[in-house]
């Protein structure tokens, strides 16, 4: 393993990140060191143009707790990030996830689980639901950027990733593992530049798991035997 955290060996195809977007989602695809962007509208459609890839990484929950216990995984994301654990939003379960207004939703959690869910997490309802819906292949991973980027950078205190500040420090900690001034210079239209920032560290995430290095928070299952883990 290098000096970044991740194997200077190949691995065996293409990996990928992927972030939510307004409308849809980012994916970075990263193969020789190169990236090629992606705008699309639908999570199968990532599926779709990732087919065959060795690994990819979605910062989207995509397993679901049952009961009133959080994931062992978001609870381990947030101790890992300390003073920044505000960027774990705890997945919520399933039935929370139909409640068509916030106050429904929050009803809904505290029935189920004693507390309510973030406006956020009502707010990202929809994209968890899109991968809900879908049979996942075993090389798509859950993953959460800010988790990564720590990893990759532990000597870095990051400022908010939308502060101009927390974006220099985003692109120097990536800078460690690929050229990000080119991986920059072609970006799509719809996303913006926090949202590519953490593709790419998804990326990251995904390409340690290929090559079975990445470190994994949670090994809990769900009630439809979905994996409730984090690789980082």
């Amino acid at each position: 393993m290098d000096a970044h955290g991740s194997s200077s060996c190949p691995i065996p195809a293409g990996i990928a990140g992927v972030d939510g977007v307004p409308g849809g989602w980012v994916v970075a695809r990263v193969s020789g060191g190169r990236v090629a962007w992606a705008v699309v509208a639908s999570a199968a459609a990532v599926l779709e143009a990732t087919a065959g890839y060795a690994a990819v990484g979605v910062d989207i929950p995509l397993g679901l707790p049952v009961g009133t216990s959080p994931r062992a995984c978001d609870v381990a994301c947030a101790r890992r990030l300390g003073r920044a654990r505000s960027s774990v939003f705890p997945a919520p379960p399933r039935p929370v996830l139909a409640a068509s207004t916030p106050d429904e939703a929050f009803a809904v959690a505290r029935r189920l689980t004693g507390r309510a869910i973030s406006l956020q997490t009502f707010h990202i309802g929809p994209k968890i639901r899109e991968w809900d819906a879908l049979v996942l292949p075993d090389h798509v991973v859950e993953v959460h950027p800010e988790v990564s980027l720590r990893t990759l950078a532990p000597d870095v205190g990051f400022a908010p990733k939308k502060t101009a500040r927390g974006a220099g420090q985003r692109i120097a900690a990536l800078a460690r593992w690929l050229d990000v001034g080119e991986a920059l210079g072609d970006l799509p239209s719809g996303a913006r530049l926090d949202d590519v920032l953490d593709a790419l560290a998804a990326a990251w995430s995904a390409q340690r798991w290929a090559e079975g290095m990445a470190d994994v928070l949670g090994e809990e299952v769900d009630d439809r035997g979905r994996p409730m883990r984090v690789i980082v």
